[in-house]
């Protein structure tokens, strides 16, 4: 069984982390984003993971080789010349497609306001798909594709050698044939494609091994809620360390530090009794003695926040110093 992961975009959103390397190497949970859903398709049977690649091909490609072997599954890339647009319960999608013999099976979604998405009309028992409706003005359904499909090979014949979008041109047509069918996605989807989203996708995910009992997530006097440390990192004493924390390898978090809602990359400093709430600190940046970093502030790879400083939504891009304070959202070049 072969997969095929489209990774093609630029990841403007995420800037300044994407001006570094490409999103789906962007940690996510002490773990790039991409591998997420390798090793999701590992352990359903997958034995080669095709990725349609654009931005940064030599990084991307040079990543994976490495995890190629480890995790002990064929990796190729396709390099897209052309942006061509946009992986989890993979097992019981499976099972599903191959008990309703149809063509093709997305996984949709649903959501709260239809209205602003393109909305799957389905069976609800059977999950046979009936038509898409784009941004409907009255109410037909509240699920909308969430970017997953499993299809047969015959789904590949009716694809044209250009470009072409499969939700758009291939799909309306399978379901006008009754071929094409749609299981809804069980747990939480959502993007998290720009930093407000990321922040929410991390607290979404890290309630998901505190409900299993895992032994995963930190503990002791120091941690309040669901935090993710990586056992590299250090933690100095009288810190207060969560909810919704993700502490990288090789981070160092000096005494008396506090941290809640914020994912802290590899090889970050937090000096002395900062405070860092609702915002991702990039790799191998510092955050300065009693500093202050909140309301969705982004550090870019390798900036330096001096000491005593405040940024209430800053966007700082790689390698900047910041010696004064950022008192409202802006973007530091």
């Amino acid at each position: 069984m072969k997969a095929l992961i489209l990774v093609g975009g630029f990841g403007t959103r995420l800037r300044p982390l994407t001006l570094s390397i490409p999103k789906p190497l962007v940690e996510f949970a002490n773990k790039p984003m991409i591998l997420h859903q390798i090793e999701a398709l590992k352990a359903v049977g997958v034995t080669e993971v095709v990725l349609a690649i654009n931005y940064q091909p030599e990084v991307m490609l040079n990543f994976l080789k490495e995890f190629e072997a480890k995790l002990g599954i064929t990796i190729s890339c396709s390099q897209e010349t052309e942006l061509l647009g946009q992986l989890y319960p993979f097992k019981e999608m499976i099972e599903f497609h191959k008990a309703h013999g149809g063509e093709a099976s997305i996984v949709v979604t649903k959501v709260d306001e239809p209205s602003k998405c393109g909305v799957v009309v389905m069976e609800e028992t059977t999950g046979k798909v009936d038509k898409f409706v784009e941004k409907p003005k009255l109410f037909v359904g509240n699920k909308i594709n969430a970017g997953i499909y499993l299809l047969n090979p015959s789904v590949l014949d009716r694809i044209e050698l250009r470009p072409t979008s499969i939700e758009k041109a291939i799909f309306p047509k399978i379901a006008a044939e009754k071929k094409l069918y749609a299981i809804v996605l069980p747990g939480f989807w959502m993007d998290i494609g720009q930093p407000k989203d990321y922040i929410a996708g991390l607290r979404l995910y890290l309630d998901s091994p505190r409900k299993k009992s895992s032994t995963k997530l930190a503990s002791g006097h120091h941690i309040v809620g669901n935090v993710l440390v990586h056992e590299s990192a250090k933690i100095g004493e009288g810190c207060l360390i969560g909810p919704d924390v993700v502490v990288g390898p090789g981070c160092v978090v000096e005494a008396g530090v506090r941290l809640s809602r914020c994912t802290v990359m590899r090889g970050v400093r937090i000096k002395k009794h900062a405070c860092i709430s609702s915002s991702i600190i990039g790799w191998h940046s510092t955050v300065g003695q009693w500093a202050r970093v909140e309301n969705m502030t982004v550090l870019g790879e390798d900036v330096h926040v001096w000491d005593e400083i405040y940024s209430s939504g800053g966007v700082i891009l790689p390698h900047k110093e910041i010696k004064s304070s950022i008192l409202k959202p802006e973007i530091v070049m």
